[in-house]
């Protein structure tokens, strides 16, 4: 059966909305083709196979949707029928309990019954044909009395709790002609009305203005409005969310019944105690504090075996090393009032104590200094032939000689070169005369050829370098362009009295070139060496691989076979300095610490030699 067109659209939000579920994306094609299908009034059957070029698999489960959608809409259409008629049911069963009340008073006047109030409505039109015979009130006056009596009761009991919330149903001044029916029941009954207290409503101020447009209250005073300024939802959500921070610090009143959100109907729950829930540790929790203790024991047994160390070996400055720890275990979160690399320096642990001259709140900025190298200057890399590219390349270097050779020939600047005469061409290039006298064309063969053998050598000769040129040669490709920066290295070296290892540190540093010094002390023997990269490049490889520092089978007992057992080199530090520190390379003897360090201080290089002793103290702390 067809539909008609108004039925049609109002099931098309539902199909555009099952079509979307089905596919996963709206398709108007579809909506519109099952629309059709429906209003032409088609079956299952025929609307599957109208629908199936769309929807494929899925037809069947959509049309099966699609009736039941139909089936619903039609219910829902009868069912609204059906509320047609129960509402003339309500209505006349309204219009026979008000004729049974006319003949309740009827009959209660009968019997000299006066109600103190009556009240009843008129509003409703009750018809001139709705009256009831006196013998048919009689039978069922006994009913409608119990009916009333129940119904007006059940309003009362309504009525005095809604009387109490002034927001839901308004007060009793307002009641509509509904309640006047109940109250009239209730003083029919012989009920007495419930007792309402009546609350006046908060109404709006009315505004009031002059006739100069200002705002004035009742008595003709100015009023002053409060003016709203535009501003930004950003802060207008911020506002409002401070001040429910606010509220919610707040403590609410005791009084809770005087507040207009308190409502009685809603009972108010016993307090209870909550239930108390585990606390788990978070995880690494403790490992974090055991990580924390060992590395504090770690960190105290270095500093006693530094300190027995500095005492057997009698070095002062090494016990330094022990104090720059911090002595005072700070918690998390804790400021110290000194820090600990401070109270070395200072001499009480107080800041107020110490006079700070010339320091202020103001940042000072250090003046700019140009690099000791010049970093702005072109990089150029050297181009390398292959052998085919430098034969090539002589190849056309020869030809562009011969090529102006023939020039100078042709033009008459110079006569042109003699026939090279060989013994193995003599008879192609001298022909006849070769054949007329033979002895006398090989010995001038042979002339020619010792004339050219002799310029050959001169020249080599000439061109051959002297031994002071060599010596020049040698020394200028050892030595290097030290403009850009010095390069240095420090080594240190247990145990350095073998005199084979003396002279290989010391020949080797002047065949390179370099400049240094070598500082012989008991278990800190330091080499520093200064020169270029190439030859720090070829030491280092001296120093740290080619040495064989170790003595394994010596034949001198002198009490150091530990030592030399032991022996070994450290590369402890290698940088750029602007220029040398020290001249040519020389060995010195120092007994004492204090000795070794004024050598260095001389030459502005007292870091080195702290370097190395504190190199030396961590080293003989780890054996």
């Amino acid at each position: 059966m067809s539909l008609p067109k108004r039925e049609v659209e109002e099931l098309r939000p539902w199909v555009e909305r099952t079509v979307k579920k089905v596919l996963g994306f709206s398709e108007p094609t579809v909506v519109t083709a099952a629309l059709h299908c429906v209003g032409k009034g088609l079956d299952k059957r025929k609307t599957t196979d109208q629908l199936r070029p769309f929807l494929d698999d899925s037809a069947g489960g959509f049309v099966e949707r699609l009736f039941e959608a139909l089936e619903e809409s039609r219910n829902s259409r009868g069912n609204k029928g059906a509320g047609e008629k129960n509402r003339k049911r309500e209505l006349k069963i309204k219009q026979m309990m008000e004729a049974a009340t006319k003949q309740i008073e009827e009959r209660k006047k009968q019997l000299s019954f006066t109600p103190s109030v009556c009240v009843f409505s008129s509003n409703h039109d009750l018809g001139g044909g709705s009256s009831i015979a006196p013998s048919q009130a009689a039978s069922f006056m006994n009913d409608a009395i119990e009916k009333a009596r129940k119904a007006a009761e059940l309003q009362a009991r309504i009525q005095s709790q809604l009387a109490m919330k002034p927001g839901i149903l308004g007060t009793l001044g307002n009641t509509g002609p509904q309640n006047f029916v109940a109250l009239a029941n209730l003083h029919a009954m012989g009920i007495a009305p419930p007792k309402v207290e009546i609350k006046e409503v908060n109404k709006p101020t009315p505004l009031i203005l002059d006739d100069k447009g200002r705002t004035v209250d009742a008595s003709g005073k100015e009023v002053e409005l409060t003016h709203r300024m535009p501003t930004l939802k950003a802060n207008i959500r911020a506002v409002k969310r401070e001040q429910f921070r606010q509220q919610l610090k707040e403590k609410p009143g005791e009084d809770l019944e005087s507040t207009s959100y308190f409502d009685l109907r809603v009972p108010m729950g016993p307090a209870q105690r909550t239930r108390r829930s585990f606390r788990f540790h978070d995880p690494g929790r403790f490992e974090k504090i055991a990580q924390r203790v060992r590395t504090k024991a770690q960190l105290e047994r270095l500093q006693n075996e530094i300190a027995q160390a500095a005492k057997k070996t009698g070095i002062q400055a090494s016990t330094k090393l022990a104090l720059i720890a911090p002595k005072k275990e700070i918690e998390e979160g804790e400021v110290p009032s000194i820090e600990w690399w401070d109270s070395f320096i200072l001499p009480s642990n107080i800041f107020e104590e110490f006079d700070l001259f010339g320091v202020t709140n103001l940042v000072e900025h250090p003046a700019q200094m140009s690099p000791p190298v010049d970093t702005d200057k072109p990089v150029t890399l050297g181009v390398y032939l292959t052998k085919k590219e430098q034969k090539k390349l002589r190849r056309q270097t020869r030809r562009e000689g011969q090529k102006e050779v023939q020039e100078k020939v042709r033009l008459g600047l110079m006569p042109p070169p003699e026939p090279k005469v060989r013994i193995s061409n003599l008879m192609r290039v001298l022909g006849t005369e070769a054949v007329q006298d033979p002895t006398k064309v090989e010995s001038f063969v042979r002339d020619r050829m010792f004339k050219r053998q002799k310029i050959h050598e001169e020249a080599n000769a000439a061109r051959k370098l002297t031994a002071e040129q060599r010596k020049e040669k040698k020394v200028k490709k050892l030595k290097e362009d030290l403009t850009d920066g010095v390069h240095i290295a420090v080594y240190r070296i247990r145990y350095l009295q073998n005199p084979a290892k003396k002279f290989k540190v010391e020949a080797n540093a002047n065949q390179l070139y370099l400049t240094g010094t070598v500082v012989l002390h008991k278990d800190v023997n330091l080499v520093v060496v200064e020169g270029g990269p190439k030859s720090q490049k070829k030491f280092k490889k001296l120093m740290l691989h080619r040495i064989k520092w170790e003595e394994h089978n010596s034949k001198r007992d002198d009490g150091d076979d530990d030592a030399k057992r032991n022996n070994k080199c450290w590369l402890i530090w290698e940088g750029t300095a602007k220029e040398r520190s020290f001249g040519e390379m020389k060995f010195k003897q120092c007994p004492t610490e204090n000795m070794a360090r004024e050598h260095f201080r001389k030459h502005g290089t007292e870091h080195y030699w702290d370097l190395a002793l504190s190199h030396s103290v961590l080293d003989g702390t780890d054996d």
